[in-house]
């Protein structure tokens, strides 16, 4: 995992390329509004962790990591990943992802809690799978996508003390 490291401000443009080349999309993320620079820099700033997978300066795939919830579930940790177009199925994602459990378990979060893959999202289906994730279950209609259809989402949780 010598490729991931936590983000840098002049990692911000090819950051907020990648993620709003997902939010474009619509159909893995709930948000829908795109982020600038600025709205960027502040989104990325507000997590308990962003990390980025490089490869010469190239800013390749990112998560954030932050509390899934406040509180008495505060140590619940919530993940988001993504991976930009031309290098999806190259393995960075579960390297994102196995690197966020270890950044997630040094900064004491006890779950991995995962809200919403949409049924569409196969790759990421399988991979969560492939590294132990549980599925909790499946909630009809959960998630409108850019054709604005819902479709099914599925939780998954993964104890990682």
């Amino acid at each position: 995992m010598d490729n991931i490291r936590e983000y840098r401000n002049e990692d911000l443009t090819q950051m907020t390329e990648i993620w709003n080349e997902v939010v474009e999309d619509g159909n893995s993320f709930p948000q829908i509004k795109i982020l600038d620079l600025e709205s960027a820099a502040r989104f990325f700033a507000e997590q308990t962790f962003t990390g980025v997978f490089e490869i010469d300066n190239e800013v390749l795939g990112l998560y954030i990591l932050h509390p899934n919830n406040v509180g008495r579930c505060a140590h619940i940790a919530n993940t988001s990943y993504a991976v930009i177009k031309g290098h999806r199925g190259k393995k960075i994602g579960e390297k994102l992802i196995l690197h966020s459990l270890e950044t997630a378990r040094n900064k004491k979060f006890r779950i991995m809690q995962f809200n919403a893959v949409t049924i569409t999202n196969v790759s990421a289906l399988h991979l969560y799978e492939k590294l132990g994730f549980i599925k909790l279950g499946m909630i009809p209609g959960g998630f409108l996508n850019s054709k604005k259809e819902y479709i099914d989402i599925i939780l998954f949780y993964k104890n990682i003390v």
